[in-house]
């Protein structure tokens, strides 16, 4: 077992809110208010998406040539966990402080808007900088407004980016480049995005619907999800990790799953514990058919006692890159939050038709309003698998004997 770390503050913005005290009650409630109709995306058809929650922070004049809504999602989590990063810098030294943000889309909306312009105009807007696409420059942007001066990184690895974002981190701090790191992932709606996934057929018509016998495909989302990453031994720690890498399809999983399950086990040995242990696992649950029927047969042979599961995706959308991290926050609040002396655990519910798919491999989706007496030592997964099979699973939980 690696030694664990501490995630020890998130800030997040997504569909169901800016903020933990917005995003935690939405988030038990089931609430899918924040899924919305826009025909801006793909020309000529109106689909659901999941766009961020209310207003964004604009950024200040010296930060212009970053400036575009996915650094605007960034600095709103950023802001939420200020005080943490400033007490780091105070602490260690501001060259001490690391940064590892991915993304999957950058500024690509951004682009999408200059380069309109240029073809109505012959010129790029003046203010269009390469920075506001590039994938770097999100984290180099991070860094920056945060005033970290260790190393950076931008990790791009389709949908599990925000996962590896995090053992990343854990990595510069096992390794000494770092005492503590800014870790997760930004990604934001675009049209490049949106008519992707609608040529690959994988887009529904309506809101997602995962793990049902009517399940038809995702729902596009965006989001920020930013940790501040430590090497204390107490709160809620980053347990463990596993990566694999399947190489079955482009696009498409390994259709039983292989290396969805070979990922799953990987984090528990990484976290030296058994899969009896853990209390709740956040699906990667896309709606898809391929991925649905993937998953729930990899999860069925891992968790052979069964777990309490769900897929958040129909309240937040698949955020792409961001939704590991996401969904890792989300793990977080359930720890972070649970109640009374007994630690109960507040599980996420699994909002769809209930009509299952006798197809698939049954799970134990969690429903409405379910509490789970946990006392400490606890532990939830939560899973990310990306294009062409790049997987990651994560264990999250309290400190180890």
């Amino acid at each position: 077992m690696r030694s664990g770390c501490r995630l020890a503050a998130l800030g997040m913005h997504c569909a169901l809110g800016g903020g933990l005290d917005e995003i935690w009650p939405r988030l038990l409630a089931g609430d899918r208010s924040g899924l919305l109709q826009r025909d801006d995306l793909v020309p000529g058809e109106t689909g659901w998406y999941a766009p961020a929650r209310g207003t964004l922070p604009p950024l200040a004049p010296e930060f212009a040539e970053y400036d575009c809504r996915n650094n605007q999602l960034a600095l709103s989590a950023l802001e939420q966990i200020r005080d943490a990063v400033d007490a780091a810098i105070a602490a260690f030294g501001a060259h001490r402080v690391g940064v590892v943000v991915g993304s999957s889309t950058s500024g690509f909306s951004r682009a999408e808007s200059a380069f309109r312009e240029r073809e109505r105009t012959g010129e790029l807007p003046a203010s269009f900088a390469l920075a506001q696409l590039e994938f770097g420059g999100l984290s180099e942007f991070v860094a920056r407004a945060a005033g970290a001066a260790g190393p950076r990184q931008c990790p791009s690895t389709a949908c599990s980016t925000g996962a590896k974002a995090l053992l990343t981190a854990r990595s510069l701090l096992s390794l000494g480049f770092c005492d503590a790191v800014i870790a997760g992932a930004v990604d934001s709606l675009c049209g490049l995005t949106a008519n992707g996934f609608g040529a690959l057929h994988a887009v529904s018509a309506r809101p997602t619907n995962p793990m049902s016998a009517n399940r038809d495909g995702l729902t596009l989302g965006e989001g920020a999800a930013l940790f501040l990453v430590t090497r204390e031994p107490d709160g809620v720690q980053l347990l463990g990790g596993g990566e694999s890498s399947d190489a079955h399809h482009m696009s498409a999983p390994h259709p039983q799953g292989r290396g969805a399950e070979q990922c799953m086990r990987g984090a528990l040995a990484d976290a030296g514990i058994a899969a009896a242990e853990i209390a709740y696992l956040n699906l990667h649950g896309t709606g898809t058919p391929q991925n649905d029927a993937m998953e729930s047969a990899a999860v069925a042979r891992v968790f052979e006692a069964g777990v309490p599961c769900s897929s958040t995706k129909p309240l937040v959308g698949h955020a792409l890159g961001a939704s590991g991290a996401i969904e890792a926050g989300f793990c977080w609040l359930v720890l972070e939050r649970r109640e009374g002396e007994g630690g109960v655990l507040r599980l996420p519910p699994h909002c769809w038709d209930g009509e299952r798919d006798p197809e698939i491999a049954p799970l134990e989706l969690v429903g409405a309003d379910a509490r789970l007496a946990a006392p400490a030592p606890v532990a939830v997964m939560t899973n990310s698998f990306g294009f062409g099979g790049s997987n990651c699973a994560l264990v999250l939980g309290d400190a180890r004997p």
